[in-house]
């Protein structure tokens, strides 16, 4: 196997890559906005700290459809919140709005936050929260908790590292429940704490559901190789007995239904560089179940977990607590919060290979930002140390395609001798490649390795919001969207190029020949839509394997050998 059909295997095993990968993206369909399923029940579930438990969790009421969600506030008064982060709207069971006021939606100048959690139709996303209750009342996601001492609009003051924001539910039969969330400085990471408080003469039982549900968000193409359209959009959960799992959209119903005991874990709503996700206490027993409402706005897609469970004597007083993240998928702030599994919410890839190598490719990367302060140049500095560990592999392929080149007139002469007899042309070059010490696959690994490494930082580049609108020099000023004017796509060519002018060519099939001849451009097409920072790490490590391939070619290949 010569140097040449190598990589034209790597060429061809990431071209039947990107077209799996495309047919992927038009397989998985949105989903059809017309169907209507039937919420499911959460099933039963063992809560600990209930004398009596019931055979089976009540059920919690369904999600509110966009419409009824906008006509909310007439009934439950809304509350805004903002911190140096975020900025909210939500009543006392519901989010129902989150700006990122760090991350503009567009590169523009003037662009408005992204928002993650919303309310119309179109992009409906909500945090919800409720209690459920055998024989008893209870306040739900949909009615019941307002704002404690009427007041509506808060802010993180200055040298503040925290505010309150208090709700209230009060029952005719003596129970109250003090719902209350905590906002910190810097931080995505929402606290919510219940207070149950039994006033009355009876013992009180509850539940307490949490949930995220939302309709598909529209994903923007931009481009044939568009970042969003292969990051996962849908629900994920962790448990401690089944790790990390998840569900696309379009397979909420087709995969069945999802009824899991669980102690501690996490529910979650991923899409692209952004999640929700409820984090219950680490000892808490929830019952996570998923569900597909029916609402205005069409099918909508809910994840949620119910519990745990409380027993309120008369007199006594409960409390339960959980966290919401909203915000980013930023790795550092996500692995602080301590949760088992947090952190695959940064969907690297499917593969758990693939995104392990992701991961390791990210924490480099990570390194060398905090000594350079630009992703662009971290890229560089990445392929310097992934050339530097495969020094010792490289440098064994271009000494061998090297030595290959220098004996290029002998095969010529065997070519020439033999005729169209390829199987004792192929005969004589071994027993040449044997005598003069040469090995025709030595090259090899150090090509395939590349394939792994490729693909995971396609990946890593793509669901890294630390990269998203991170500008590299000039005209490069988003690493995670295409080359604006093709720059580096050209180089690339360029490059491709002069390499195969480096590469011996003897002997090789006229087939082959015109292949390789168009492969430069093939390339370049194609990475003519791929996210600059992939490209700027393709042409890095191109240009220092062609600047030692020429220096290979100089030290062993300056005299010809002769006949």
């Amino acid at each position: 196997m010569n140097q040449t059909r190598v990589f034209l295997i790597f060429a061809w095993l990431m071209v039947a890559t990107l077209l799996w990968m495309e047919w992927g993206k038009e397989k998985a369909a949105p989903p059809v906005q017309a169907q209507t399923t039937t919420e499911s029940a959460p099933g039963n579930a063992s809560v600990p700290g209930v004398a009596s438990a019931p055979g089976a969790v009540p059920t919690a009421p369904s999600m509110s459809a966009p419409a009824a969600a906008t006509a909310a506030p007439a009934a439950a008064p809304t509350v805004t919140v903002t911190t140096d982060v975020l900025k909210l709207v939500l009543d006392g069971g519901e989010l129902r709005q989150a700006d990122l006021l760090r991350y503009p939606s567009t590169a523009d100048d003037n662009s408005p936050p992204v928002r993650v959690l919303a309310t119309d139709p179109a992009n409906f996303f909500v945090a919800q929260s409720g209690w459920v209750s055998q024989g008893g009342q209870a306040p739900t996601h949909q009615a019941g908790f307002v704002p404690e001492g009427g007041k509506t609009d808060f802010v993180l003051a200055d040298g503040a590292s925290s505010v309150e924001v208090p709700f209230v539910w009060a029952g005719s039969d003596g129970v109250t429940i003090r719902r209350t969330y905590t906002f910190t400085r810097s931080n995505y990471v929402v606290q919510v704490r219940d207070e149950v408080i039994n006033a009355g003469s009876k013992p009180w039982q509850g539940f307490v559901y949490r949930q995220l549900s939302r309709v598909p968000r529209a994903l923007v193409k931009k481009g044939p190789m568009s970042a969003e359209q292969y990051s996962f959009q849908g629900a994920a959960w962790y448990s401690s007995t089944d790790k990390y799992e998840k569900r696309k959209y379009d397979n909420f119903v087709d995969d069945g239904p999802l009824n899991k005991q669980v102690t501690g874990g996490w529910i979650g709503m991923l899409q692209h560089h952004f999640f929700a996700a409820w984090i219950p206490e680490s000892n808490d027993v929830s019952t996570f179940s998923l569900a597909t409402p029916s609402g205005t706005g069409g099918t909508q897609y809910l994840i949620r977990e119910v519990g745990p469970g409380v027993t309120v004597a008369p007199g006594a007083t409960a409390q339960t607590s959980a966290r919401l993240w909203v915000g980013p998928k930023l790795v550092k702030a996500i692995e602080a919060q301590n949760v088992p599994g947090l952190d695959r919410a940064v969907d690297f890839s499917s593969y758990s290979i693939m995104a392990t190598i992701a991961s390791w490719l990210f924490w480099v990367l990570e390194k060398i930002y905090g000594l350079v302060g630009n992703w662009g140049w971290s890229i560089v500095g990445l392929v310097l140390l992934i050339k530097i560990a495969m020094y010792p592999l490289s440098a064994a392929q271009y000494k061998s395609m090297a030595k290959m080149r220098k004996f290029q007139p002998r095969i010529a002469q065997l070519k020439e001798r033999y005729g169209d007899d390829k199987q004792k042309f192929q005969m004589a070059m071994m027993e040449l490649y044997k005598k003069e010490k040469i090995n025709p696959v030595g090259g090899c690994l150090p090509i395939l390795l590349q394939m792994p490494v490729f693909l995971a930082l396609y990946w890593m580049l793509s669901e890294s919001v630390e990269l998203r609108h991170a500008p590299w020099i000039g005209w490069i000023t988003d690493l995670t969207s295409r080359d604006p004017y093709f720059v580096l796509p050209i180089i690339n060519v360029a490059v491709m190029w002069f390499t195969q002018k480096l590469n011996p060519t003897t002997g090789m099939d006229p087939m082959q020949a015109k292949m390789m001849q168009f492969m430069p451009l093939v390339f370049g097409v194609m990475f003519a839509f791929f996210p600059a920072g992939l490209v700027l790490y393709w042409v890095t490590n191109g240009a220092l394997g062609l600047l030692q391939q020429w220096w290979m070619v100089k030290k062993y290949s300056e005299q010809p050998a002769k006949a």
